[in-house]
């Protein structure tokens, strides 16, 4: 089974266009940046609460701290939240407007108080890269691109897999693509 794709930039504001242009954009568009800019897997998106994302004062935390059950493997770990992401969730939950904080962040049509599942995310993520026609990618996609961006801005490895949250380097390592315009920038440097 190969990787899942890396976005490009063009790419990923290609399908950011598309969400806007869809109902629950907020929404869509805040679970598709969760990934590409904090590198969370699908299932920890899916599993966050209201509470997870905002502090006593309502506003939104910058350090996410998933509990075991919320992340892959028997660990919690902490996510750090960009300014741009905060952003993002920031926008979603004014729209939202949650009375329940212990509920899901991201809720569905059908199970507004249970939200997405791991699986139904998947789905969500595979249909949405499918309609905008980019070939190759999944719901690993923002994570993969997370990982592959930041190494590309020389973020060291042991940092990059704090980041994602590996327990080796080497898995971090696989997750990080190499594409022309690295390998040009690369050759100057010499």
């Amino acid at each position: 089974m190969s990787q899942a794709k890396t976005l490009t930039a063009q790419e990923l504001r290609r399908v950011l266009d598309y969400v806007a242009t869809r109902k629950h954009a907020a929404r869509n568009r805040a679970m598709l940046l969760a990934t590409h800019l904090s590198g969370m897997r699908v299932g920890e998106v899916a599993a966050l609460r209201i509470s997870d994302v905002l502090d006593a004062d309502g506003g939104i935390r910058n350090e996410i701290r998933l509990e075991a059950e919320q992340t892959k493997g028997s660990s919690g770990r902490v996510v750090f939240v960009s300014e741009k992401l905060r952003k993002e969730l920031a926008k979603y939950l004014a729209l939202y407007c949650p009375e329940n904080h212990e509920g899901k962040l991201f809720y569905t049509q059908k199970r507004m108080r249970d939200g997405f599942s791991a699986n139904t995310l998947c789905q969500f993520f595979h249909h949405l890269y499918n309609a905008v026609g980019i070939a190759g990618a999944s719901s690993h996609s923002g994570r993969r691109s997370f990982i592959t961006n930041l190494a590309s801005k020389g973020v060291g490895v042991r940092v990059l897999m704090a980041l994602a949250g590996h327990k080796s380097i080497s898995t971090t390592q696989i997750y990080i693509d190499c594409n022309d315009n690295q390998k040009r920038a690369a050759i100057e440097l010499i």
